[in-house]
């Protein structure tokens, strides 16, 4: 998709986003972790985020996820194209919208570095930013009833 070169006077890196997905239809890890596969990187990190059953004492049911597609896309591209370049890391990211019930895949982030320090450093970034800055909400079904978090 989008690559970056940088070079520190010896080596010239290579990092690329390789894929951003947002997408009712159930998310495949498998393909997300070939996406960004290449034998340059030695570590690889997936983060998988999974719908919880509970949540503190609170019982779920379902979720619900919705986005502001054009702009999430916007923003999962963006973070993806700064975690590429600043890792030099091969990144695929995908979250999931529509209902999602317990032990759903909601999210995946999965990053390939030279070393397994910066694909944690890189992976961790990832989540965080989409968690914090992508407008993706939620709402929680449960017995107690029903509420956007």
């Amino acid at each position: 998709m989008f690559r970056f070169w940088r070079e520190d006077g010896h080596h010239v890196f290579v990092g690329e986003l390789k894929n951003v997905l947002l997408d009712s239809d159930p998310l495949n890890v498998s393909s997300l972790q070939a996406d960004v596969k290449d034998v340059r990187y030695g570590g690889v990190v997936t983060f998988t985020g999974e719908v919880r059953a509970v949540t503190g004492d609170l019982d779920t049911s379902k979720l619900i996820y919705e986005a502001h597609t054009t702009m999430a896309m916007r923003q999962m591209t963006l973070i993806g194209e700064q975690a590429a370049h600043k890792w030099d890391a091969n990144v695929a990211i995908a979250h999931r919208i529509g209902e999602l019930q317990p032990g759903d895949v909601a999210v995946v982030c999965v990053a390939a570095c030279a070393h397994r320090s910066e694909a944690f450093d890189c992976c961790r970034f990832l989540i965080d930013r989409i968690k914090e800055d992508v407008p993706i909400w939620k709402k929680e079904f449960g017995p107690q009833g029903e509420a956007w978090v």
